[in-house]
């Protein structure tokens, strides 16, 4: 059974208003930085990207890992977030 964070489940069920980038599960202060000098400061943009992406996990976190030096669990993590709260709140 996979268990998820506290961090994931603040954020599937809140709305995302205005929540920094690393209020995102995965997202830590490292990546975040370099998320936020590519102009993704804000949860709101990275779940665009997602959503540009079609919500394919896949491409998705291939973009994390590949572009963003994002981790296989980290990135998996925060796919799975923006999956859920796309499930819970479009």
């Amino acid at each position: 059974m996979s268990t998820t964070s506290q961090k994931h489940r603040d954020f599937v069920k809140e709305p995302i208003g205005d929540k920094a980038v690393t209020a995102l599960p995965g997202i830590g202060d490292v990546v975040g930085g370099r998320l936020e000098k590519e102009g993704f400061d804000k949860a709101y943009m990275v779940l665009g990207q997602f959503l540009v992406l079609r919500k394919d996990p896949e491409k998705f976190s291939d973009w994390l890992k590949k572009t963003r030096g994002v981790d296989k669990v980290r990135a998996r993590s925060c796919t799975k977030c923006l999956m859920e709260w796309c499930d819970a709140n479009m």
